[in-house]
């Protein structure tokens, strides 16, 4: 099971959200390149970043954070917030992004996120951010009558990578993984799934694998790597032993 570890960049520093309410940030370094390095350091094999002020505007707003993001760190690096359009994502591969997540495109305009699926095969990941169970777009300010597996459905045959499946409703409240419902996705889609929101603890990676469902890939992790509730050694431990069954 992959962690990634998570940079939400909200003014050009790593904040954590509650319920993706942007008046609810917590900063929690002012400088993401040395937070990208210590995630390197600590021993995580990927990074997951996120432009919090570009999935409200509807484009980048927070580049020059993430060019030096990338600059600071040799690990591969997941992308989203504010990416609507191809020339968007050809400029974030090109500058050595490794997959790029689209939300809102994704339900909005679907054959963009198809276009590039099979443009840029393995690259791109299909997110899928849930407020009461239905998709939320445009920075989760607005909810649509989609479900989750309604929506990774209409990708299953484009090459996407992913699904990264966001429970809003859980997400910065260390409440705990929404286990069940991201479960239910990975056995719904064919493609692979990574868990986001409300990890608060080592119990919570323990319950994704419990779940024994081998189309779960990973799980973001955030604010609980930030306050210490999650230790990284004692998580990557956890990990590498699911790796090595």
């Amino acid at each position: 099971m992959i962690l990634f570890p998570a940079i939400d960049l909200k003014d050009g520093r790593c904040v954590r959200l509650t319920r993706g309410e942007m008046e609810s940030a917590t900063v929690f370094n002012d400088d993401p390149a040395a937070q990208a390095f210590a995630f390197e350091r600590a021993g995580f094999q990927w990074l997951h970043c996120v432009d919090l002020d570009g999935a409200f505007a509807g484009k980048p707003a927070n580049a020059d954070a993430i060019r030096a993001v990338r600059a600071a760190t040799s690990l591969p690096v997941q992308l989203g917030g504010g990416i609507r359009d191809m020339a968007a994502i050809e400029g974030w591969l090109a500058a050595g992004i490794t997959r790029v997540i689209l939300g809102t495109s994704a339900l909005k305009n679907p054959a963009l996120v198809k276009d590039a699926a099979r443009a840029f095969p393995g690259r791109i990941v299909v997110g899928a951010d849930a407020k009461g169970g239905r998709i939320a777009t445009e920075g989760w300010a607005e909810v649509s009558d989609l479900t989750p597996a309604d929506l990774g459905r209409r990708f299953e045959d484009a090459g996407v990578a992913a699904i990264l499946f966001t429970d809003v409703d859980s997400d910065g409240m260390l409440g705990g993984a929404n286990v069940t419902a991201t479960a239910a996705l990975a056995k719904a889609v064919r493609i692979p799934v990574i868990a986001s929101g409300g990890v608060g603890g080592l119990a919570d990676i323990e319950a994704l694998v419990a779940a024994n469902e081998p189309n779960i890939e990973g799980v973001v992790i955030g604010r609980a790597l930030y306050d210490g509730r999650i230790k990284p050694t004692e998580a990557l431990a956890k990990a590498n032993a699911v790796r090595r069954r």
